[in-house]
């Protein structure tokens, strides 16, 4: 039996997205512009949810936690990154790139557990708007939010362990911006089947499931939609769930397209590109996509800069909420 865990590895290296040092400045801004604009929006996004009460209901409970998921999984990867490119430096420990990879890990499988329970949350609030309030009582989706975390922290903990049991061989070069599961994995000199069938196994059980109950729950919202007999009701349920299903075919696309193939790809520098969307482009999206096209984030965002809001609405634009929000607050007066 082979011993492992022998070869003493104390860093590795980070090849990045381009070898062109010429390129370098400008991805240097353009990855700097993206990370402020995903940290700052989604940051908003929670700070106005946590300060108005008004929103102090499930579908945003969810969406305050995605938003401080997202702002943690994209600080996970972007900082370092950043910081390599201005001290033209690619080195990250052993302990460094541990490290990413847990977080990396648990974050990414926070946001597919989160995406998971609003389409669920959607799903009950279109298709049972009567029993809303009775199945989405706090209690429940605080034990929701509290599996999302414990399958996270589990499936992350679990790679990572199974890492430490490898040992590597002297080409310690990654090629990619952070310390992804597989390129390490790939460097090991040791067996790495068991590693390899965990992945699998854990994309199944944790990533097809979620993904299946989305697509389950949204075919019965079209199905409701489609009995609305308001055309403009249909167009806006439409139009706001069809931004939801973007940012989870984005998310699930990039993710199974890179976990899923890049064993068996040789192509690094197209597994790193995909990457970049669910890593960055994915949480900038999210204020816009969930937060910024709805009428009680808008309102609530003006409040926290101290704005009178509610005057300022007389647009027939926002004369009607979106579908999901109504759905969810069947006895709310409409302003």
């Amino acid at each position: 039996m082979e011993q492992r865990n022998q070869t003493p590895v104390s860093e590795f290296i980070l090849r990045g997205l381009l070898e062109e040092g010429e390129l370098q400045p400008l991805l240097l801004w353009l990855f700097l512009s993206m990370y402020l604009v995903a940290f700052s929006g989604n940051l908003l996004i929670v700070l106005a949810i946590v300060t108005d009460s008004r929103l102090h209901m499930p579908m945003y409970f969810f969406l305050a936690n995605l938003s401080f998921s997202d702002i943690c999984f994209t600080s996970t990867t972007v900082p370092k990154m950043l910081w390599n490119i201005q001290t033209q430096s690619k080195v990250i420990t052993y302990a460094g790139c541990l490290s990413q990879m847990y977080f990396f890990m648990l974050l990414a499988g926070l946001d597919n557990f989160l995406l998971t329970v609003m389409a669920y949350d959607r799903f009950v609030a279109i298709c049972h708007p009567l029993h809303y309030t009775d199945i989405m009582n706090p209690k429940f989706c605080c034990i929701l939010l509290l599996v999302c975390w414990v399958l996270s922290v589990l499936d992350s903990l679990l790679h990572d362990l199974m890492v430490l049991q490898l040992s590597f061989c002297t080409q310690i070069e990654i090629p990619h911006f952070f310390c992804e599961l597989n390129q390490v994995i790939q460097l090991a000199c040791s067996d790495t089947f068991s590693n390899i069938l965990a992945i699998y196994l854990a994309s199944g059980f944790l990533e097809v499931l979620p993904l299946i109950g989305i697509l389950f729950s949204y075919s019965r919202i079209v199905t409701s939609i489609l009995k609305i007999s308001s055309s403009g009701g249909k167009y806006k349920a439409f139009s706001t769930c069809g931004s939801h299903l973007l940012v989870v075919s984005l998310f699930y696309g990039t993710g199974f397209g890179v976990y899923l193939s890049s064993a068996a790809s040789q192509n690094s520098r197209t597994t790193a590109i995909a990457s970049v969307i669910y890593t960055v482009v994915t949480p900038m999206l999210n204020p816009f996509i969930y937060g910024l096209r709805n009428r009680d984030i808008k309102l609530a965002l003006r409040k926290l800069f101290g704005r009178e809001a509610f005057s300022a609405y007389k647009d027939p634009l926002f004369q009607d909420e979106d579908m999901c929000s109504r759905a969810q607050n069947p006895g709310r007066p409409r302003s």
